[in-house]
């Protein structure tokens, strides 16, 4: 019962951090021999974990204590890797800047903005679950191929969802700076250089897409600005004035549907 519930638990880890086992870089096809700068992947990591807590007189089996540890630590970590290895981080910001833009302060609030980003990251992010699905899940579901492989499996579709949404610039930025030699295909990369130049390549894209949507607010801004000061109402706050103008703009242009249209249709 404890073996099945370690490898539910695991099951639904490479679904929902399907970097599987690819962390580290993947091995040389002349020699079988990893690189030098190669991290040390999570199917190594498990492999030794396995054997220093291996009981001989028990078989592979783990100690408790250890299934705990491990499944606590993997239950801490698989939010940060959700959100950093996701679209959800891209979108999550967008929606702020939407919300700043328009002056609302905590409306709408902080939980309706991340629920929002939650689950246009699962729609943003279903073509991929799919694909993990049926090349992973299934046959290990069906006891087709290992949990090893099924990780592997995973891993490589996150990470060409990924490597689709990176800059070049960004890319070869980190593989600079790891000193390895830029492969002919960038799936050969380990996720230790795929991640962060994913994540800064979001952080750049919404960026910019917060910046583009804060222009039409600004200008409503600065005319309610110049109005105000041209009729001698220098005490009254613009920013209340001009909310329910901005408000109303945003209606009219039925702005949360362009807005989820925009981040769902700029994931390919």
């Amino acid at each position: 019962m404890n073996s099945r519930f370690c490898k539910i638990f695991f099951l639904l880890f490479i679904v929902l951090v399907p970097a599987g086992a690819s962390f580290g870089a993947p091995e040389d096809d002349a020699s079988g021999i990893a690189s030098t700068n190669a991290v040390p992947s999570i199917a190594d990591l498990m492999k030794v974990i396995d054997k220093a807590t291996a009981d001989e007189n028990q078989g592979k089996e783990w100690s408790t204590p250890v299934k705990m540890v491990i499944i606590f630590a993997g239950l801490a970590i698989l939010p940060s890797l959700l959100v950093m290895m996701t679209s959800f981080t891209r979108i999550v910001i967008v929606l702020s800047f939407a919300r700043r833009a328009l002056s609302t302060q905590t409306i709408p609030p902080t939980i309706a903005i991340v629920g929002l980003a939650l689950f246009l990251t699962l729609y943003t992010m279903a073509p991929t679950f799919a694909k993990i699905n049926e090349t992973a899940i299934v046959p290990y579901i069906a006891e087709e191929i290992e949990f090893s492989k099924a990780a592997e499996l995973s891993g490589s579709s996150i990470k060409e969802f990924m490597i689709r949404q990176c800059r070049q610039s960004d890319l070869g930025l980190f593989v600079n700076m790891a000193g390895v030699e830029a492969p002919e295909e960038p799936t050969s990369l380990g996720m230790h250089i795929v991640a962060p130049a994913f994540i800064i390549s979001e952080f750049r894209t919404a960026f910019e897409m917060g910046c583009l949507l804060f222009i039409p607010f600004l200008l409503v801004d600065m005319v309610i600005a110049s109005v105000l000061l041209s009729a001698g109402m220098m005490m009254l706050p613009p920013v209340m004035i001009s909310l329910p103008f901005k408000l109303i703009l945003f209606i009219l242009v039925d702005g949360w549907s362009l807005l989820a249209k925009s981040l769902s249709l700029g994931f390919n």
